[in-house]
C-alpha cells in the first residue's frame, strides 16, 4: 500500500476517521472483531446488510447459553425473564431514535418491510384519503400504494428539491423548496357528494431518511411541514386538505443517523436491525406514535393479541396495549434478546462517531472517482446523488452510487463491474436496489424507456445492464462502522486497473491491459497459411454440466456432435441445474456406446452404474415442453429409478430429461439484443450458445504462463495451472500462435465447413475443478482472463462454431488428427 496516499487521506479526514476518541480504533476493531475478513474480502454492501461483530456474536452466544428464555405468553419465571428483556430492548430502540415512551411505542416485526406492510394494511384509507410519497422510495414503501388505491384513495409521487442561496441580508444561507407533483393515480373512480367534507380524511406522506439508491439524505423538517402546513408542499394540489400523517423509512438511515423524534415527531418510523449491526436478521421494528396507533384498523387477531375470544360465536376482545395488539403470535424473543448486544457495540462507538467515520470514507471515494479520466481526457465515472445545489439532502450517507464510461463515452455494464469486483474479492451491489423511482430519476429513464426495457425482457436482477445505450441500473458501494481506508484503497485500485484506459502495449494483437480485444486482420492470411492446425482431442458432454468423455472419432448430426448436451437435470421445483449452482455435477461421469446404444453414467455417490437406453421407444416418463435460456424444447422424462439415482448422485431431488429428436428448439427471443443463444439459425440441444466450442492448446499455454507469473494464487490451495478441459471444449486444437482462432471467420475440417460465431463468454464455472475427487473453487483462471481478455463486458476465451448439417451421412464425422483450414472460403 502507498502510505503517502493514506497520509494525505488522514490529513483531510483524520479527525473523523477511525474513532480517534473511541475505546478502539477501527484497525483494532477489524483485527479483533472481524477476523473473517483477513482472507482479503473487501465488503462494500453495508447498505444491503452490514456485518456483525464477532465480539457481538460471542456476547449473544454467552447470553443464550447462560439464560433460559421462555415464551413470553406465560407466567413462568423463564417467561418473565423474556418479558423483561423484550421491555428493555423496546426502550433501547426508542432511545436510539430519541423517542419518548410517553408518545411512542416500539412494535417488533419480521423486518422493515413487515412494518411498512402493517401501516399500509391498517391505515384508515377512504375515498377522500391520499397517499403521497417521494420518488426516491424503496419498493416496500411503494407497495403501500396498493392498499390506498384499493380503498379508493388517491396516490401520487412528488419530487422535493431545496435550492440553497444567499439573499445578501443574512449570514446563513436561505433555502427554498421546489416541489413537483407527478400525476395522481386512482383505481376506483368515486363520485363525490356536493358539500361532502374533506377535512377529516387521514392522509399519509412517506419518505426515506436516506435514499438507499444514492445515499442522499432528506431534510427531516419535512415531518413538521407536512404535519403543520402541508399546503407548503402540496399547494399546487387539491390534496393538501385533511390530516396528514408522516412515515419515515429509516431502514437505511438508522445505521448512521437515526431520526430524532423529539424534533421531528413522525407518526411512523420503520427500522431494520441487520442494517445497523448485522444480526439478527428477520427482525425489524415499527416506532409508532400512540395517537397514530389508535387510528389504525386491524382486522386479524392471533395468539397474544386478544384478551378473550369464543370459538363458536362472533366474539373477541382485543388487548389494549399497542405492542401486544399489533404483534401477532409469539415475538421472535431470542432475536430480540440478541438486539441488546448489537446496540452495545454501536453505543460504545457512538452513532455520531460512526456517521463521521463512514462519511469520511464515502466523501473520499466520491472525490477520487470524480478525478479519474481516460487517456483521452474523458471522465471515467458518473456519480448519482447530492450536489451543492440540491437539498432536501443536507448531506449524504455513506453510499456512493455510480456508473462507469469507456473512452468513447459508452457505458460499462454494471454486471461487468460486479463480476470483475467479485473476482477481485470485492463485494458490492448493482442494479436499482429496489428503488425504481430513484433509479429512473438519476439515470434519466423515461416511462417509455422503462416500459420498453420491460417489454424487451428486462427484470430485476437479470444481466441486461445496458439497453439502447442507456444503463438500466448502477453500481453502489456503501460503508459500515468497521470499514477501513484499506477497503477504499483496494476498491479504487480495482476501478483504476480494470476500467481506466491508459496507454498500453499489446502482444500478437491481444490486449495486455484494457477493456477490449482488438481483432486486427492485417497479415492474418499469411500467418494462417504458415501455421498448421489440427484436432488434438474431441469431447462429448451428453448431460449438460456433467463430465464428458473423449473419443478418437465421432459422428456429427444436425445439432452438433451426436448426443452432445442432449440431456439435462432438472430440480423438483423446475429449475435447470448446472455446475454454477450444483458444483457436484462435475463428479457425474458419462460415456456413450454407439453400438449398444446406451448412455452410461457413474457417480462416486452411487454404487451402481446407470444405463440409459438411447432408443426412442425407451422412455418411461412423460413428454412436455420446457423453456431453457430463452429457448423452448420438447423433452422426454424417465421413471423413478433414474430420478432416484440422480438425486443421490448430486444430493438433491431431481430428474433427467432428454431433448426430443423430433422437434427443433424454438428461440423465444429473436431480437438478438438479449438472451444467451447466439446461434439462432441452427438446431441446438441444451448448449448455451452454439453447437461447438473450440479451444486452442497454444492459447491455454499462454494463459498458464500468465497464471504462473501472478503472485496471488487462487483460494483453497487451488492450482495456478489449468488444462484445456477446464473450459469444457468440444474440440481442442493444436498448432499456430496463441489466440489466432480469434481471427477465424470460418474453417474447414475434413469435408465439413464451420462458421465462427465469435468468442465464448466465460463465467465462474471455469473456476470449479476437481482435486482428489473433491469439488473446489478459486478465482482463477477467470480473474487472469479478465485482465486481458475483456471485450464490451465479456471475458472471451475460445470460439463458438456452427455446422449446418441438414441430413447427416456416414461421412459426417470429426476425428483426432484432422487438419484445420481456417478462412478457407
Amino acid at each position: 500500500m502507498d502510505f503517502s496516499d493514506k497520509e494525505e487521506f488522514l490529513k483531510e479526514f483524520g479527525a473523523d476517521y477511525g474513532y480517534p476518541d473511541g475505546p478502539k480504533s477501527v484497525d483494532e476493531i477489524r483485527a479483533t472483531e472481524f477476523k473473517r475478513l483477513e482472507n482479503g474480502t473487501v465488503y462494500l454492501d453495508h447498505a444491503g446488510a452490514t456485518l456483525y461483530s464477532e465480539l457481538q456474536m460471542e456476547a449473544v452466544f454467552r447470553d443464550l447459553t447462560a439464560n433460559v428464555y421462555g415464551n413470553p405468553h406465560s407466567q413462568s419465571d423463564s417467561s418473565s425473564a423474556t418479558c423483561d428483556i423484550v421491555r428493555e430492548v423496546r426502550q433501547q430502540v426508542l432511545d436510539y431514535c430519541n423517542a419518548s415512551p410517553k408518545y411512542y411505542k416500539c412494535i417488533f416485526t419480521s423486518g422493515a418491510t413487515a412494518a411498512l406492510k402493517l401501516v399500509g394494511e391498517t391505515f384508515p384509507w377512504n375515498h377522500q384519503s391520499s397517499f403521497a410519497y417521494t420518488m426516491e422510495n424503496h419498493n416496500s414503501v411503494l407497495g403501500i400504494r396498493e392498499y390506498a388505491l384499493s380503498q379508493g384513495a388517491a396516490a401520487f409521487a412528488i419530487d422535493i428539491e431545496e435550492a440553497v442561496h444567499n439573499d445578501g441580508l443574512s449570514k446563513t444561507p436561505v433555502t427554498s423548496m421546489n416541489v413537483a407533483l407527478h400525476p395522481v393515480q386512482r383505481r376506483n373512480k368515486i363520485q363525490f357528494t356536493d358539500g361532502e367534507p374533506t377535512g377529516n380524511a387521514h392522509n399519509l406522506f412517506a419518505f426515506p431518511s436516506e435514499c438507499n439508491f444514492s445515499g442522499s439524505k432528506f431534510n427531516l423538517e419535512l415531518v413538521n411541514i407536512m404535519k403543520k402546513n402541508p399546503a407548503r408542499i402540496l399547494e399546487s394540489s387539491p390534496y393538501h386538505e385533511g390530516c396528514w400523517m408522516v412515515l419515515i423509512d429509516a431502514a437505511k438511515g438508522c445505521a448512521t443517523q437515526p431520526p430524532d423524534l423529539s424534533k421531528y415527531p413522525a407518526d411512523f418510523v420503520v427500522v431494520s436491525f441487520y442494517k445497523i449491526f448485522g444480526y439478527p436478521t428477520g427482525l425489524g421494528a415499527l416506532i409508532i406514535r400512540n395517537d397514530a396507533a389508535k387510528l389504525l384498523k386491524k382486522s386479524y387477531f392471533s395468539g397474544g393479541t386478544v384478551a378473550a375470544s369464543i370459538a363458536d360465536i362472533d366474539f373477541v376482545r382485543r388487548r389494549q396495549g399497542i405492542e401486544e395488539l399489533f404483534e401477532d403470535g409469539t415475538a421472535s424473543f431470542l432475536s430480540i434478546a440478541s438486539v441488546r448486544h448489537g446496540f452495545n457495540i454501536i453505543n460504545s462507538l457512538t452513532v455520531s462517531a460512526i456517521f463521521r467515520h463512514t462519511a469520511s470514507l464515502a466523501t473520499y471515494v466520491r472525490k477520487t472517482l470524480l478525478t479519474l479520466t481516460h487517456e483521452n481526457g474523458a471522465a471515467v465515472c458518473t456519480l448519482y446523488g447530492s450536489s451543492p445545489s440540491k437539498v432536501p439532502f443536507e448531506e449524504s450517507g455513506p453510499v456512493v452510487t455510480f456508473n462507469l464510461k469507456r473512452p468513447d463515452g459508452s457505458w460499462f455494464g454494471y454486471r461487468e463491474v460486479e463480476k470483475l469486483a467479485s473476482l477481485s474479492g470485492i463485494q458490492l451491489r448493482t442494479g436499482c436496489f429496489c428503488n425504481p423511482g430513484a433509479c429512473a430519476k438519476y439515470l434519466g429513464l423515461s416511462h417509455l424507456d422503462l416500459l420498453s426495457n420491460i417489454e424487451a425482457g428486462h427484470v430485476c436482477w437479470d444481466d441486461n445492464d445496458v439497453i439502447n445505450g442507456k444503463p438500466t441500473g448502477a453500481v453502489r458501494v456503501s460503508f459500515g462502522y468497521m470499514s477501513t481506508y484499506e477497503d477504499v484503497k483496494n476498491f479504487i485500485d480495482f476501478i483504476k486497473s480494470s476500467f481506466v484506459s491508459l496507454p498500453n502495449l499489446s502482444v500478437n494483437g491481444n490486449l495486455m491491459r484494457a477493456s477490449f480485444i482488438p481483432f486486427s486482420t492485417e497479415g492474418v492470411d499469411r500467418k494462417l497459411l504458415a501455421s498448421n492446425h489440427f484436432i488434438k482431442s474431441i469431447t462429448i458432454y451428453p448431460i449438460k454440466s456433467c463430465a464428458g468423455f473423449s473419443v478418437e472419432r465421432w459422428p456429427l448430426c444436425s445439432t452438433g456432435l451426436l448426443h452432445d448436451r442432449e440431456w439435462l437435470v432438472r430440480s423438483q421445483a423446475g429449475e435447470i441445474l448446472t455446475q454454477k449452482k450444483v458444483p457436484e455435477m462435475c463428479l457425474v461421469r458419462t460415456s456413450v456406446d454407439l453400438k449398444q446404444e446406451i448412455l452410461f453414467i457413474e457417480s462416486p455417490h452411487c454404487k451402481v452404474k446407470l444405463s440409459i437406453n438411447l432408443k426412442p421407444d425407451s422412455y418411461t416418463g412423460g413428454r412436455e415442453e420446457i423453456d431453457v435460456l430463452a429457448q423452448r424444447y420438447e423433452v422426454h422424462g424417465y421413471g423413478d429409478e433414474v430420478s432416484l439415482w440422480f438425486s443421490k448422485a448430486i444430493g438433491r431431488p431431481c430428474t433427467l430429461l432428454r431433448s426430443s429428436s423430433s422437434k427443433s428448439r424454438v428461440c423465444l427471443n429473436k431480437s438478438k439484443s438479449f438472451g444467451i443463444c447466439r446461434d439462432l439459425d441452427s438446431r441446438l440441444n441444451f448448449t448455451n450458445e452454439a453447437q461447438y466450442l473450440l479451444i486452442s492448446e497454444e492459447s491455454v499455454s499462454d494463459l498458464n504462463r500468465r497464471l504462473s507469473s501472478n503472485i496471488k494464487e487462487g483460494t483453497y490451495g487451488a492450482p495456478v495451472q489449468v488444462n484445456p478441459m477446464r473450459f469444457r471444449p468440444n474440440l481442442v486444437i493444436s498448432g499456430g500462435e496463441p489466440y489466432t482462432e480469434d481471427e477465424w471467420r470460418n474453417l474447414k475440417i475434413g469435408n465439413q465447413h464451420f462458421t465462427s460465431l465469435g468468442g465464448c463468454n466465460r463465467c465462474q464455472m471455469i473456476n470449479i475443478f476437481l482435486k482428489d475427487e473433491q469439488v473446489q473453487k478459486s478465482n482463477e483462471p477467470l480473474a487472469t482472463l479478465a485482465s486481458y481478455r475483456r471485450r464490451k463486458g465479456k471475458i472471451l476465451f475460445g470460439i463458438l462454431l456452427k455446422n449446418n448439417i441438414l441430413e447427416p451421412d456416414t461421412d459426417s464425422y470429426l476425428e483426432v488428427g484432422q487438419e484445420i483450414h481456417p478462412n478457407s472460403e
